[in-house]
């Protein structure tokens, strides 16, 4: 029994020193993750998954499949300790195939006991991956939740509302041949503690065909959310927004910087803005993923100023983190020092490493 209290009150009771008084805070984490190829073993008709089936390019059987379900699990079940023992409250979550995934992942042992709801849509991403939250029930409860779609066509962004203005049957069959398919937004809007809040979970367009031919796509994709943060802010000027996912740009870029205005220190933000912790990692080497030698924070978690005001009697931005523990780096070979993703070899993790931050509120 004594332990069982003293377990409940760290994961409740977090004691922080500032200014020379200790105080108590609840405290809770979010977190955000790319699963890499998170696919089950069936070879569904409508989307591209041949490789990830038994007979695939990569083999994907059973037992592996059941390997990358344990792996993923025991990293959720981590992000955050040793300051909160308790498990992402909210976990944003890209290329998943489907929800079945996911309801298979929510049921490993190590994170059965912890109540996790899962929000997700199919979105029209060619390879048939798309974005989810996985929440627990005991601190989340969701109200409104919707996958909000990006057009863009080659060469040219679409916004929704002028897509559905067209209604010549011609133009809208040149629309869709021409468009440029990827990962819905996925808004929720919830309580925490009954304290509203909303998020955005993103995979935003990737950069094959090179980052230059690309950019357009991810800072249509960064107008989006900004658009989504403006309406949401028109309804409660103090709305609490957090907006996270694999941005396949880094903080620096003009997606994050100019599209959705994110900002690299607090003081910079203005009234309804954004705050982006990671682009300070950057600047100092860290990265969620790397290619050729070279790393870069794909995954990130951006909020908006009503999170970073200097008041915690409701919840509030405390700091930030890339989880990148050593069983989750490659130790070997060509890739070492890289993220441990799934080989021919061995299952592995990801090629990212997630990412967190931790809210918290003075009791």
């Amino acid at each position: 029994m004594r332990t069982i209290i003293l377990r409940i009150y760290f994961i409740l009771f977090l004691p922080i020193t500032a200014f020379g008084q200790t105080k108590k805070y609840s405290i809770h984490t979010v977190a955000f993750y790319n699963f890499e190829n998170l696919f089950d073993t069936v070879d569904d008709i409508y989307t591209n998954d041949d490789e990830w089936t038994p007979n695939g390019v990569q083999n994907w059987t059973k037992e592996k499949y059941n390997q990358k379900l344990i792996n993923l699990s025991k990293v959720i079940s981590e992000i955050g300790k040793p300051e909160n023992p308790n498990p992402p409250v909210l976990v944003g979550g890209s290329e998943i195939e489907n929800r079945g995934v996911l309801e298979d992942l929510i049921k490993q042992p190590k994170l059965l006991s912890f109540d996790y709801g899962i929000i997700h849509f199919d979105s029209p991403d060619k390879r048939g991956i798309d974005v989810a939250l996985l929440y627990q029930k005991k601190y989340f409860k969701p109200v409104t939740f919707s996958n909000i779609p990006l057009y863009i066509l080659k060469n040219k962004n679409v916004e929704e509302e002028e897509k559905e203005e067209s209604q010549d049957e011609e133009t809208t069959k040149a629309v869709q041949n021409n468009r440029v398919f990827t990962r819905d937004q996925l808004l929720i809007t919830g309580f925490l503690e009954g304290e509203e809040i909303s998020i955005i979970v993103n995979h935003w367009p990737s950069r094959s065909g090179g980052e230059k031919a690309t950019s357009e796509y991810r800072e249509a994709a960064g107008k989006l959310n900004r658009k989504i943060i403006d309406s949401l802010q028109q309804i409660n000027p103090n709305a609490k927004v957090i907006t996270m996912g694999d941005f396949n740009d880094g903080p620096y870029n003009k997606s994050i910087k100019t599209a959705l205005g994110a900002k690299a220190k607090k003081a910079e933000v203005p009234e309804f803005g954004t705050y982006n912790p990671f682009e300070e990692m950057a600047k100092h080497g860290m990265g969620t993923t790397a290619f050729r030698d070279s790393w870069d924070i794909f995954d990130q978690i951006i909020i908006t100023e009503s999170l970073i005001k200097p008041d915690f009697s409701s919840f509030k931005f405390w700091k930030a983190g890339i989880f990148n523990k050593p069983y989750l780096i490659q130790n070997t070979g060509k890739y070492k020092g890289y993220p441990l993703r799934h080989s021919t070899n061995e299952v592995g993790f990801s090629d990212h490493f997630p990412v967190y931050i931790y809210l918290i509120k003075e009791m």
